[in-house]
């Protein structure tokens, strides 16, 4: 006879462990299969926490020769050990997948059993683990999402790495090329570039954060460029091949990548060390037999859900990665309590994508939430928006930083805060006050009325509300 759980979990990631908490909150006893990466998933293994480990080495490394002050003179070149780099890396993943992940599942105090292996769905009420049957009554898959194969001539036959195995590379690559420049792709490029290996860079589309306001992608450009990273927007990829240790990479230029055509007629070769793809995903969902158990998947496999989470069949909910919404552990972990509760408490749960806010951790960094624009103008026809210059606070004359910009998107029909875009250092924290904005509805004279510290970058959100009511460019720091 098959074990019975009143709810069981496919997946080890975010989602399924923000689910496993509510589960064993409710006092549910819930078995959770694991299978691919380590416990914890993506985050902890090969996303948010090592990269962002690394790319703090690399401004380490990186900034401190680059002085902006006369005072400090030349600066200083820190030593490097790259091999070093990555073990610290390891050894700091180690201690918290013990700390967050396996303590906290020992906190559920049997609640919540984890089964290590290929979860395989028999039929809507069973699934096969290791050759055990496990039946469910309720049932969230959080499996995630991995790297997309890129369908282009001898990628088949050419070693190519992706986020999960570039950070476990043993020596540092003399040339490296990202393909994609998205966040992933931008991040890996600045890690590396700062560690010293030559960077470039190719997008099919006609800039780089294609989701991202135009002003942010430009400025972030120009910030990346002045570091050496090489950039080539618009581009198609016709092929790969690898001889002699070396990856060369055929592309043409141009803008025409969206229509199936370059306007170069010639072909650029680019010949480099390693070669990133960060282009794509693809949804952990093939061979979990879903078919069999009513649930019905589109396309790359990303499994498809009504707002509450639920699948198709009405008993199985998904979240996460998986789903091929925001690909965001917050999401990941903040569905997976949602669904958890819509599955196990009857409740109607739903998420407001526009209130969340992301990020891309560069330096400087894009912290981003709400819509754009273009969004805003497809709603209602209609928008009014401000654009400030981080290097025109008075924070950034302290500081000598000259780099990013806000862009604050408005509803002009009652002056609500609809969205806020920021590229600066630390925008990543900064994208909170504008979160709180977007989130409780406030308008631009609520931030205005609202005492800001002073001098702080913070306040380039103020000065960006201030820029709907004041010319900004004549105003004293002491406006009020």
């Amino acid at each position: 006879m098959p074990r019975k759980y009143p709810f069981i979990i496919v997946g080890g990631g975010a989602a399924a462990f923000a689910a496993a908490t509510k589960a064993s909150d409710l006092g549910v006893k819930t078995a959770m299969i694991n299978a691919g990466l380590p416990l914890g998933g993506t985050c902890v293994n090969v996303g948010c926490l090592p990269s962002k480990h690394l790319l703090t080495v690399g401004d380490e490394l990186y900034y401190p020769s680059r002085p902006r002050f006369k005072a400090i003179g030349n600066g200083h070149e820190p030593a490097f050990d790259f091999r070093a780099a990555i073990q610290e890396k390891r050894d700091l993943v180690n201690a918290v997948r013990g700390r967050n992940y396996y303590d906290v599942l020992a906190s559920f105090q049997g609640l919540v059993e984890l089964h290590e292996g290929k979860a395989r769905f028999i039929d809507p009420a069973h699934v096969e683990v290791n050759g055990e049957v496990l039946e469910g009554e309720k049932f969230l898959i959080a499996t995630g999402s991995s790297p997309k194969p890129l369908p282009v001539e001898g990628m088949d036959t050419v070693r190519w790495l992706t986020n999960r195995t570039i950070m476990e590379l043993e020596e540092l690559p003399e040339s490296l090329l990202v393909i994609g420049a998205g966040p992933l792709g931008l991040e890996f490029a600045q890690m590396f570039a700062h560690f010293g290996s030559k960077v470039t860079v190719l997008e099919a589309l006609d800039r780089i954060l294609p989701r991202e306001e135009p002003e942010v992608a430009e400025e972030l450009q120009r910030c990346l460029e002045a570091e050496g990273i090489e950039f080539h927007l618009g581009v198609t990829i016709e092929r790969v091949a690898e001889a002699d240790g070396q990856k060369a990479i055929t592309f043409r230029s141009g803008q025409g990548a969206q229509r199936r055509r370059s306007f170069t007629a010639k072909a650029t070769i680019l010949k480099v060390s390693e070669l990133l793809l960060a282009g794509g995903v693809q949804a952990n969902t093939a061979d979990l037999g879903l078919e069999k158990a009513g649930v019905k998947t589109g396309r790359n496999g990303f499994v498809e859900t009504n707002d509450r989470f639920q699948t198709a069949a009405p008993h199985i909910y998904a979240a996460g990665d998986c789903t091929g919404k925001l690909a965001l552990e917050t999401v990941a972990a903040k569905e997976g309590n949602l669904a958890a509760s819509n599955a196990l408490e009857g409740a109607e749960h739903t998420l407001n994508y526009d209130e969340v806010p992301h990020a891309v951790f560069t330096n400087p960094q894009v912290g981003s939430v709400g819509i754009t624009e273009e969004e805003l103008m497809r709603r209602l026809k209609v928008c009014s928006c401000r654009v400030v210059r981080i290097a025109d606070l008075p924070k950034a004359h302290a500081i000598k930083e000259e780099r990013g910009l806000i862009k604050m998107v408005v509803d002009p029909n009652d002056a609500r805060i609809v969205g806020v875009h920021i590229v600066a250092p630390h925008a990543a924290d900064l994208v909170h006050e504008a979160t709180l904005a977007v989130k409780f509805r406030l308008t631009v004279d609520d931030i205005i009325d609202t005492v800001h510290v002073f001098p702080t970058l913070s306040e380039g959100i103020k000065t960006a509300a201030l820029a709907f009511r004041r010319n900004v460019s004549v105003m004293t720091c002491c406006v009020g």
